[in-house]
């Protein structure tokens, strides 16, 4: 039997074209999330309704603050400057909005259950990619502005 070895530290990103990839991955990912944040601010009032519709107090604030933090935390992964805030942040806002405004387990109408659970998984999924985006946030990234609070 062979004993598992962890590569930690800037080993991680060493192999060739690892860095490359990754770049490509933070592109997409906080692209996406940002280009999301900014459709917040493109349609504020129709999310403010389907907020208030969900029951979220303050739904308009709620929308705009939502739309921030996506836009804040997508250029945080791409940028590679406060990663920890932006990652994190990202993580649980996903997670929650998944729960409170995707909650498909309480739809009756099969349609709309169908889409609130893809929204659900989406959310999910993209929470899973944020945390581990957090979970390298202590190495340096290639191609990064490296930046953050300490």
């Amino acid at each position: 039997m062979t004993d598992l070895v962890l590569q930690a530290g800037p080993a991680v990103f060493d192999s060739a074209g690892a860095g490359e990839v990754f770049l490509l991955a933070r592109l997409l990912f906080g692209g996406v999330l940002a280009f999301m944040g900014l459709n917040h601010f493109m349609d504020i009032e129709g999310m403010a309704g389907y907020a208030e519709m969900k029951g979220l107090p303050a739904p308009t604030f709620s929308v705009v603050a939502s739309g921030a933090m996506l836009v804040l935390g997508g250029l945080a992964i791409i940028t590679g400057a406060f990663v920890v805030l932006g990652a994190g942040a990202l993580a649980v806002f996903l997670l929650a909005s998944a729960v409170v405004m995707h909650d498909f387990w309480t739809v009756e109408d099969e349609q709309q259950q169908q889409t609130e659970m893809t929204q659900f998984l989406k959310n999910v999924s993209l929470a899973g990619a944020a945390l581990a985006f957090l979970g390298l946030a202590s190495l340096p990234w290639p191609y990064a502005v490296d930046m953050g609070l300490v």
